[in-house]
């Protein structure tokens, strides 16, 4: 047994497979945080991230390139952003309800739209390889770390770009008005709704160029439902990063290596039930949702503002 959990744990692999695994919860995560700090819930991110699949694989399929179909996805992502903020921003129906049936929609719309484009077959997609730096790729450990594909070091790019923003900007201090206080926000002559429709779009963006990881950096395919309630984990990376890109991104991490660790566990034959390991990733969700709790959020975070 204890051979069996240093070679579970003590491995250059499963850290790198934790951080493949991490690296799409932490961007829409990122994305997550810019939407919750304005003050809108975007329970619908798993719907955006399984439409960002979808575009994704079709942008490949069509064109052969994975560039643009991360374009696609990244467009996938904020079409069905576009919905969430139409209908929970200007016209101000509840954000959870808007989310959940985003979430439902996205499910119907992704899986007939790839039985009518790739019937029953699932396609081969050109994907994305891990890049082999130079100069570091042979080295014992840091070389199989750094093993990851192009589109991750973007989102790593993207956590210290977003830190900026959102502290250092005036459109980031804008949009953290708007989640404190939206009526002294307003008073300010900041539009509630713009910065948080901008916000919102920019969750979607960041939640399909997610998604495009499943389905061309981890599987080079589209599997139906293949995001598999990833969505609803980086909910509960937001909470446990307490709204900071930072610590969100290495809450995603650490998801990622609770996934890796499952799928390791399967494969070296614990003697665990396989659907416990499967479920690990989901039951500490639900921990950090219990412990976490609000404590942190945005003031205003849920609620809806209608200005006189």
């Amino acid at each position: 047994m204890l051979e069996i959990l240093s070679r579970l744990l003590l491995s250059v692999d499963l850290f790198a497979t934790g951080i493949r695994l991490g690296t799409p919860l932490m961007c829409a995560g990122v994305g997550e945080i810019a939407s919750e700090r304005a003050g809108v819930v975007n329970v619908g991110l798993e719907g955006m991230m399984l439409c960002g699949a979808l575009g994704g694989a079709l942008g490949a399929y069509a064109t052969g390139s994975p560039w643009i179909g991360l374009l696609s996805a990244v467009a996938a992502g904020l079409l069905a952003a576009a919905l969430q903020a139409f209908f929970s921003v200007i016209l101000a129906v509840d954000q959870v309800i808007v989310g959940v049936g985003l979430n439902v929609g996205s499910l119907g719309v992704t899986t007939y739209a790839a039985r009518v484009v790739f019937g029953m077959e699932k396609p081969q997609l050109a994907g994305f390889a891990p890049i082999q730096v130079p100069g570091l790729s042979d080295l014992p450990i840091v070389g199989g770390l750094l093993a990851q594909s192009a589109p991750a070091y973007l989102v790593y790019l993207l956590v210290p770009v977003a830190t900026f923003i959102l502290l250092r900007t005036r459109w980031g201090l804008a949009l953290r008005a708007v989640g404190e206080h939206p009526e002294a926000a307003a008073s300010a002559g900041i539009s509630v709704a713009r910065t948080r429709c901008l916000a919102v779009l920019l969750c979607g963006a960041l939640a399909g160029l997610a998604g495009s990881f499943f389905s061309l950096v981890q599987l080079n395919t589209f599997v139906e439902a293949m995001t598999g309630g990833r969505g609803f984990i980086v909910l509960a990376v937001v909470i446990v990063g307490r709204w900071s890109p930072w610590r969100a991104a290495l809450a995603a991490l650490f998801f990622g290596a609770l996934d890796a660790v499952a799928l390791r566990a399967q494969a070296l034959s614990v003697g665990l039930p396989y659907q416990l390991l499967l479920a690990l990733p989901y039951l500490a969700t639900l921990v950090a949702y219990g412990v976490s709790g609000r404590a942190g959020a945005p003031a205003a975070l849920g609620q809806i503002f209608i200005r006189d």
